[in-house]
C-alpha cells in the first residue's frame, strides 16, 4: 500500500477544512499512516490533534487509544470497569423562575405543562429555548424528540444563533443532553450482571432506539435494545424466561445485554465483531473475518462491506466515547487537558 502518497493527500484536510465531516477521519488515518512509515512524532502529534479539535468524534476515541491512553480498545472494552457519576440536571437557560425550580425538584410533569404554557415561540425558538424544550421532552420521557431538538442546535445558521450555540456546545450540560443517561438503574444493574461495560451498554441502546422502550423497526424489532421476536423468544427459552414484554426496560434489557453477552463470546470479547454481529448477524461478519484481508481494527471497520454496519460500528463506539468522556471524571479530565495543550500547537 502506498502509505506515503495517501499520508501526503490526507495531510492539508483537517487544517484546511476543520468543519468538513470528514475531517477527523483524515487526521486519524495521517496518523495511523504516518505510524506505517515509522514517523512516530508526526503520528502522535496527528492523534493528538483530533483528540483535541473533534473531542466528540469515534475519531478521538481511536486517536485516544492510538495514543496508549486508558479508554478502552476494541477487544478490551467489554470488561473495564469505569466510574460513573450519574447525570447531574442542568439549570434551564429559559422559561420563569418557577419553571427552573420545578425542573430542579423533579417534577417534570408539572415543568412541562407550565412550559407548555409559557413557551410561544415554538415555530422560531432561540437557540436557549430549543435547548430548554429539548432537556424537559428527555425528562418525561420523549427521548427521541428531546435529543433531536438538542443536536440540531448545531445546524443553526444565523450568526447570533451560531454564537449562541458555539458558547452552549462548551458545557458540559450540552453534551450530557445530546448524550442522555435514562434509565441509569437498569443499564448498570444489567450491565453488571453480564459484566459488560455499562457505557458500551448505554451507546448501543443510545444508537439502538434513542431510549424509547415502545419504538419498533419495520423489520419488527421491538424496544431499548431493539429485540427481533424470533431472537427474544431464542433468549427466554435459554435463559428459562416464561413470560416477558420487549416493551418493558427491564424485560427488554435483560433479552438484550444477554445477547451482546452471547456475541462478545463468540468473538473472544472483541467488542468491534460483538458489535457489528448484533447488527448484521453472525454469519456475515463470520464471512467478513475470512474475506476482508486485514488483521488492523481500524482497516476492518472502513472495508465492512454493509454500509449500515459500518456506520452503526462508527455510531456505537463513538456514543461509547462520549459517555465515557462525559459520565467519567478521569477521562474528562485526560479530554480537557489534551485540548488545553493543542493551543497555539500545529498540524504535522
Amino acid at each position: 500500500q502506498d502509505y506515503r502518497g495517501a499520508w501526503q493527500w490526507a495531510q492539508p484536510i483537517p487544517t484546511s477544512n476543520p468543519k468538513n465531516i470528514l475531517a477527523p477521519r483524515a487526521g486519524f488515518w495521517v496518523g495511523k499512516w504516518a505510524q506505517q512509515l515509522e514517523r512516530q512524532q508526526e503520528a502522535k502529534a496527528a492523534f493528538e490533534y483530533v483528540l483535541s479539535q473533534f473531542p466528540q468524534s469515534y475519531y478521538a476515541w481511536r486517536s485516544a487509544t492510538m495514543l496508549g491512553l486508558d479508554v478502552g480498545n476494541f477487544n478490551t472494552v467489554r470488561q473495564l470497569n469505569f466510574e460513573i457519576i450519574p447525570p447531574q440536571r442542568a439549570v434551564l437557560p429559559a422559561g420563569s423562575e418557577t419553571l427552573k425550580e420545578l425542573y430542579q425538584l423533579g417534577q417534570d410533569s408539572d415543568a412541562w405543562a407550565l412550559w407548555r404554557a409559557e413557551f410561544q415561540n415554538d415555530r422560531q425558538p432561540t437557540v436557549a429555548e430549543q435547548f430548554t424544550d429539548g432537556l424537559l421532552r428527555t425528562a418525561i420521557g420523549q427521548h427521541l424528540k428531546g435529543i433531536n431538538l438538542v443536536s440540531t442546535l448545531e445546524d443553526r445558521e444565523s450568526p447570533q444563533d451560531r454564537a449562541e450555540y458555539q458558547l452552549l456546545r462548551q458545557e458540559l450540560a450540552y453534551w450530557q443532553a445530546r448524550y442522555p443517561f435514562p434509565f441509569f438503574e437498569e443499564i448498570t444493574t444489567w450491565s453488571q450482571k453480564r459484566q459488560l461495560n455499562p457505557f458500551l451498554v448505554t451507546a448501543l441502546i443510545r444508537q439502538e432506539s434513542r431510549f424509547e422502550p415502545k419504538i419498533r423497526s419495520v423489520a419488527g424489532a421491538v424496544g431499548l435494545m431493539q429485540v427481533m421476536p424470533s431472537t427474544g423468544e431464542w433468549i427466554a427459552q435459554k435463559i428459562d424466561l416464561k413470560e416477558y414484554n420487549k416493551e418493558n426496560p427491564q424485560d427488554n434489557m435483560r433479552l438484550g445485554t444477554w445477547y451482546l453477552d452471547h456475541t462478545h463470546e463468540l468473538y473472544d470479547n472483541n467488542s468491534l465483531l460483538a458489535i457489528a454481529s448484533y447488527n448484521a448477524g453472525p454469519g456475515n461478519v463470520s464471512r467478513w473475518l475470512r474475506t476482508l484481508n486485514t488483521r488492523d481494527p481500524d482497516e476492518f471497520v472502513e472495508a465492512i462491506p454493509f454500509e449500515e454496519t459500518r456506520g452503526y460500528v462508527r455510531q456505537v463506539f463513538g456514543n461509547y466515547w462520549n459517555y465515557l468522556r462525559l459520565y467519567n471524571p478521569e477521562v474528562s479530565q485526560l479530554v480537557t487537558r489534551y485540548s488545553a495543550q493543542q493551543e497555539g500547537t500545529s498540524f504535522p
